[in-house]
Order: C-alpha cells, then structure tokens, then sequence
C-alpha cells in the first residue's frame, strides 16, 4: 500500500486517513482500500481506478431493461418506498441511469415525470441544472470517483421538501469486508458504510430513513444549513 499521508478522503477532504485493505487477483493487479478516519468511507486511491473507456466496456455489459421483472423487483425496494413520500405530480432525476434505463419508467408508470442522466449514455448536462422534487441514483455511489462534490451537487439540485433516494451495498466489517464480493467489481471504488452516510447526511443537517436494506431516503427540508461537506479539512 502507499503512504495513506498522502491521500484525501473523496468524500468528505480529511487527509486523516489509514490502510483498512489490500488484495492480490488473479490476472490481474493488486488493488488497495483506505478508510477515512472521520467519515469511515471506504476508498480506492485514484491511481487505481479504471481509464473512462474501460469503465464504459464494463457498463456495457449490463443486460438490464425495463422488461426484466427481477430487476424491477429489485428497484421497487426503493421506488416503492419513495413513491408513497411523493406528492401527487413530484417531477424527478434519475442520477446514473445506466444502459438500460429502468427506475424512471416506473417511476413515470407511477404518474411521476423522471428524467435521466447518465455519463456514459445519456450525458445531456441541462438536467443537471434544473430543480426536482426528487432525485434518485441506484447502484451508483460506489461508482463515483468524487462521492462528495457530486453528492452535494445533487443536494443543491432538490428543491426544499424535496426526497434524495439511494441504493448502494454498505460497509459491515473488516471481517465481512474481506470476503465481500461486491468490492470485486472494478468499477466499485467508494463504499459506504450506514455511519458514512450519517456523518454525511448531519453535514447537511438531516435525518436519513432506511426503509428496506441497502436503501436510504433522505429528505431536504430547507436551504438553510445545508453546508455540504467541500469545506471539511481535518
């Protein structure tokens, strides 16, 4: 592993950071996890992520769509739970939409109008300057190499009243951690642990709710004192 001195938590910018694990694949190289001692995120150092063009080869491979029933079931885990929070006409963002849009659709069959954004596949930058009621993103954190600029970014999009909804597997253990299957993906490099995103969501000076595992719901309730976390510095 190197220096873990020499690394900045991408989530919340606190240089007090530690080794938590290493691993050697076969066929391929090493990878390195740090933990960040204030907001316990879980991280792979930015020298190991993958280039743009081989993260997209790996997105392509994803058979998901709107006609696969299980995967449906899988998302109704968040849609369900979000929906009954909406008001009646609440207009959304579906944050990392991925190759096979499939959360706005039934969010849209639900009666709420949802766009989506995508940097690989549907990369149309005016959505992200627009306002919503809520903004979704499924299986996306673990992607993002800058968790908490982007993170406040779609804070600051939801209007006051507003409900974020995210989907991602967390943190357990060092123990469970190293046995984890989902850090084998190599496009899983930040990974969040229930109290990462607490320690996140009281910098935006709110409560989360955790309707269903692996689901968070967090709603906006003014724009007063939601700070975000770019200007943390231990």
């Amino acid at each position: 592993m190197a220096d873990s001195r020499s690394l900045i938590c991408p989530l919340c910018n606190a240089n007090a950071v530690v080794d938590y694990w290493s691993e050697t694949r076969r066929g391929s190289n090493s990878r390195d996890y740090y933990q960040c001692c204030l907001c316990q995120l879980v991280f792979v150092p930015p020298w190991q992520h993958l280039p743009a063009e081989q993260e997209k080869v790996h997105y392509d491979l994803h058979e998901n769509s709107p006609e696969d029933n299980n995967y449906r079931q899988f998302l109704s885990r968040l849609a369900d739970p979000l929906a009954a929070r909406l008001h009646s006409g609440a207009k959304g963002l579906d944050f990392g939409s991925g190759p096979g849009p499939t959360l706005s659709v039934m969010l849209e069959e639900t009666g709420f109008t949802t766009e989506i954004y995508d940097v690989f596949y549907a990369a149309d930058e005016a959505v992200l300057d627009r306002q919503y009621d809520f903004i979704v993103a499924t299986e996306v954190v673990e992607h993002l190499s800058q968790p908490g600029s982007e993170l406040d970014r779609l804070w600051a999009m939801l209007k006051p009243g507003g409900w974020l909804g995210l989907m991602t597997k967390m943190v357990l253990n060092k123990e469970a951690f190293s046995q984890w299957h989902y850090k084998n993906d190599p496009t899983h490099i930040c990974f969040f642990s229930r109290e990462t995103f607490d320690y996140l969501f009281r910098s935006w000076g709110v409560t989360a709710e955790y309707p269903a595992n692996d689901v968070i719901l967090v709603r906006k309730e003014t724009q007063e004192g939601c700070f975000g976390l770019k200007d943390t510095v231990v």
